[in-house]
């Protein structure tokens, strides 16, 4: 392990922004957080909004900035990505943002019922073949329907056109009412196709998008309600359609 990825793993602990439980505090049992964030981290009865893989943080500490109305909180597992947002909250005292170092599949045992209004999937891994570890599949989508608020909203940002299909096929396949969806962000945002909130919301740029975007990759976007009323269930879906 490099000498700089210690050095942050080191800084992490002093950063009282970043949350890093230990496995055996969210395997299957509620960290002590849960229920909490409002009153103990936040102290304010503000939107609590989710970013899951949210790798430096860029969103989640851009989000902040815009929204000082809302409280925000980044996921991911890798800690030497997370200094890096952990310490932008540090450094401009930004009171509505944090951090939670976990594995995403913990998350139902890290937030309780009713506790987020929205979540955020940025350019997450499209796990192809490998259903179960795709952040829009059902089996994730059950466990935010834990603490989501009734119809709260999950925004997907992808380059993966594989992910943008598979998830606009779950979102039919389960009358999921959607909120926006857009095949070309910049474009759209270029020549004013899209509400200039939204695209402020979209402007928004992450390390590895500017290089998907250098990449000439389309950047997607989707938003849908998730309602609690059934179960969600899996769209027929072929794997090789789409390559990414």
């Amino acid at each position: 392990m490099g000498k700089d990825k210690l050095k942050r793993f080191e800084e992490n602990k002093t950063f009282k922004s970043l949350f890093q439980p230990e496995f055996e505090e969210v395997f299957r049992k509620d960290y002590h957080m849960k229920g909490r964030w409002h009153k103990e981290y936040f102290r304010n009865d503000n939107p609590l909004v989710l970013e899951l893989g949210c790798g430096r943080g860029e969103y989640t500490v851009d989000l902040a900035r815009r929204y000082p109305n809302k409280n925000f909180i980044g996921v991911d597992i890798k800690g030497a990505r997370l200094w890096r947002g952990a310490r932008s909250v540090t450094e401009e005292n930004l009171t509505n943002a944090a951090f939670l170092r976990t594995r995403i599949e913990f998350i139902e045992w890290l937030f309780a019922e009713g506790e987020v209004a929205e979540i955020w999937i940025t350019f997450a891994d499209p796990q192809i073949r490998r259903d179960n570890k795709r952040l829009t599949a059902p089996m994730f989508l059950e466990r935010y329907k834990k603490f989501l608020i009734p119809g709260g909203i999950i925004h997907l940002k992808t380059d993966s056109p594989y992910l943008h299909e598979y998830t606009s096929a779950l979102v039919e396949k389960n009358n999921l009412e959607v909120v926006s969806i857009i095949k070309d962000v910049y474009g759209s945002i270029a020549s004013g196709d899209i509400p200039v909130e939204l695209a402020g919301l979209l402007s928004i740029k992450t390390h590895y998008e500017e290089q998907f975007i250098a990449q000439g990759h389309p950047i997607t976007y989707l938003s849908f309600k998730l309602t609690s009323d059934k179960r969600i269930v899996a769209p027929e879906w072929d794997h090789d359609k789409y390559p990414r």
